[in-house]
């Protein structure tokens, strides 16, 4: 959270404010609430997302997890985007969107193979990561919404509000995750983050800004 507000506000300030017409600050201050709304939503529905295949990688494995719940959200992504925009050949996007599937469902028969009977967890991984898909489809169609609502502004100022969703929402649902782990481990408390090396903490805030940098 810290690597993405830093990030945001970086390039905001830089690059976001490098044209004649275009001015971050002044654009966050005349944003208007639907589009705050959507882009904030957009934030926290992907922070959920993220927590989900974290979840799903611990339980499933990366090359189960990752797979399944990207390849879906691309499928929810690209089918989502096309009825709100219908833009492009539809039988090169259905086409792309029947392979993502098939891959889906061979890497899920490809799993069930291997772990029978070896992971009790198996099955809820690979029900976190179709979870984790969905909704990770479902958070650029928000983000699309924002940046064309009326008086929207540029790229910059919707990704600080993205930003500020995914903040306002780590909070307490990381929390609640802490609690009530949906990976099946014992609860933990916040002891763990603060006693983590500055170096794991550097590495998140890193990554952080490496992702939001790619964002806009």
């Amino acid at each position: 959270m810290i690597g993405l507000f830093a990030g945001v506000s970086l390039w905001g300030l830089t690059l976001g404010s490098a044209g004649p017409d275009v001015h971050f600050l002044p654009a966050l201050a005349s944003t208007p609430l639907n589009a705050v709304v959507l882009a904030a939503l957009g934030g926290a529905v992907f922070n959920i997302a993220n927590l989900l295949l974290v979840a799903a990688i611990e339980l499933a494995g990366m090359a189960v997890a990752f797979p399944v719940g990207i390849g879906l959200a691309l499928i929810v992504g690209a089918l989502s985007s096309y009825v709100l925009s219908p833009q492009g050949s539809p039988l090169l996007l259905f086409g792309g969107v029947t392979l993502v599937v098939t891959a889906i469902v061979c890497d899920s028969l490809a799993y069930r193979a291997r772990e029978t009977g070896s992971r009790s967890g198996a099955r809820r991984g690979l029900i976190l990561s179709l979870i984790c898909g969905v909704l990770m489809g479902t958070f650029y169609p928000l983000v699309s919404r924002a940046m064309d609502s009326p008086g929207a502004p540029g790229p910059y100022a919707i990704a600080f509000f993205f930003v500020l969703g995914v903040g306002l929402c780590s909070v307490p649902v990381n929390y609640l995750f802490m609690k009530k782990p949906i990976d099946g481990q014992a609860p933990v408390s916040f002891d763990g983050y603060t006693a983590a090396p500055v170096a794991f903490h550097a590495a998140g805030i890193l990554g952080g800004v490496i992702w939001v940098t790619g964002a806009p």
